[in-house]
């Protein structure tokens, strides 16, 4: 019987081998959409700036002379200050329909988790919760929205065998913007805001100040929730020169009461569908193809992947209104742009007052990814 090889990635040779191993995995899929090899490779080294409060390694594994899957192991100590429970995550998980390679690739990860004093490992993460997070489970039948994963049905299949279990699952929900609202969300988005409340779109002239805005009310309206890392200042300027040639600020919503910001909601139109057919590759022509579509063609969908509002205002009547009217705000902006559809998520399982939100608002639950956890 052939063994399975757990090759460390060391250099920038096996790093780019190690993004691309997907590809592979995913040919014969046609709602797999490989991300851009660029972007990949800056959120994979340093120049992220997750790598300067954590440990990170990545491996290949190998058989029969072919690389055969991945994954990554990583110690956030961010979230060990919050949360000193000894818990590393894994990551970056993708492989061949082999048992054994999954064997061989999270055992690699467990040992090396194990040998730096975890006692718990769960995922997946890539590389962390504010980044990308869990393993799709169900939804495999329409493609990824930008920074979403989109897995083989077997992934799952397989880390279940090697008992790992579900600790828990993340929803994403899509609207069709093009549908009226439900007659019981128009009811309540008729109502007149009181006058000390206001929606207004992002000001891009102030636009780091807008950044640092957003980071406070997320690092609040977040606290208490599962998994919680605060984003660092460090984390939300990368963040910012990141997204800002996306953000369109009649995209991004943010409320004021008597002038204070306590809620926000970021749309960004979906890279994926400008970059289907790229296969991950900007050279020689695709960036101006991926200039095309998002510039002048468009896309035709959008996703929401930061949203929240202020505990001390999300109290109240009007406090539980404030996310209707965020969402509402965005859907009447992106519809005259062209938008069809726009995806929210991540949402917990256990966030019933989102969940309902949503659905209230017409959204639909499309999408499942699922965070797993074993003991070390």
């Amino acid at each position: 019987m052939t063994t399975v090889e757990i090759v460390p990635v060391q250099g920038r040779a096996l790093l780019n081998r190690f993004i691309r191993l997907p590809e592979r995995f995913h040919r014969d899929d046609p709602h797999y959409i490989a991300p851009l090899h660029l972007e990949r490779l800056e959120a994979l080294t340093p120049k992220n700036p997750f790598f300067g409060h954590a440990d990170v390694q990545f491996w290949i594994a190998r058989k029969d002379g072919r690389d055969v899957g991945r994954i990554s192991a990583q110690i956030d100590h961010q979230a060990l200050a919050a949360r000193p429970d000894a818990t590393g995550q894994f990551g970056l998980i993708a492989g061949e329909d082999d048992p054994a390679v999954f064997e061989a690739l999270i055992r690699a990860a467990a040992d090396w988790l194990r040998a730096r004093g975890m006692k718990r490992m769960q995922g997946p993460f890539n590389l962390n919760i504010n980044e990308e997070m869990g393993l799709l489970v169900d939804g495999f039948d329409t493609p990824p929205m930008l920074l979403m994963g989109h897995d083989r049905p077997y992934v799952g299949r397989h880390l279940e065998a090697l008992g790992l279990r579900k600790e828990k699952d993340v929803y994403a929900y899509i609207y069709d913007i093009t549908d009226d609202l439900p007659a019981g969300a128009r009811r309540l988005l008729d109502r007149p805001l009181p006058k000390d409340f206001r929606v207004r779109r992002l000001d891009l002239k102030r636009y780091n100040d807008e950044v640092r805005v957003i980071t406070d009310i997320f690092n609040d309206a977040w606290l208490e929730n599962w998994g919680f890392v605060p984003l660092s200042e460090i984390e939300t300027d990368h963040l910012a020169k990141s997204l800002k040639p996306l953000l369109d600020p009649r995209l991004v919503s943010i409320v004021e009461h008597n002038g204070e910001p306590v809620g926000f909601l970021v749309c960004l139109p979906n890279l994926n569908e400008a970059i289907r057919d790229l296969g991950g590759r900007l050279l020689p022509f695709g960036w101006a193809k991926l200039l095309w579509r998002l510039k002048v063609s468009g896309v035709k969908t959008a996703r929401v992947p930061l949203m929240g509002v202020k505990r001390s205002a999300a109290r109240g009547v009007i406090g539980k209104l404030l996310p209707f009217l965020l969402i509402d705000a965005v859907r009447k902006e992106a519809a005259p742009m062209g938008f069809t559809h726009v995806e929210l998520s991540w949402i917990l399982e256990d966030n019933l007052p989102m969940r309902h939100i949503n659905e209230s608002l017409g959204g639909t639950a499309y999408k499942t990814y699922r965070i797993y956890e074993m003991p070390l």
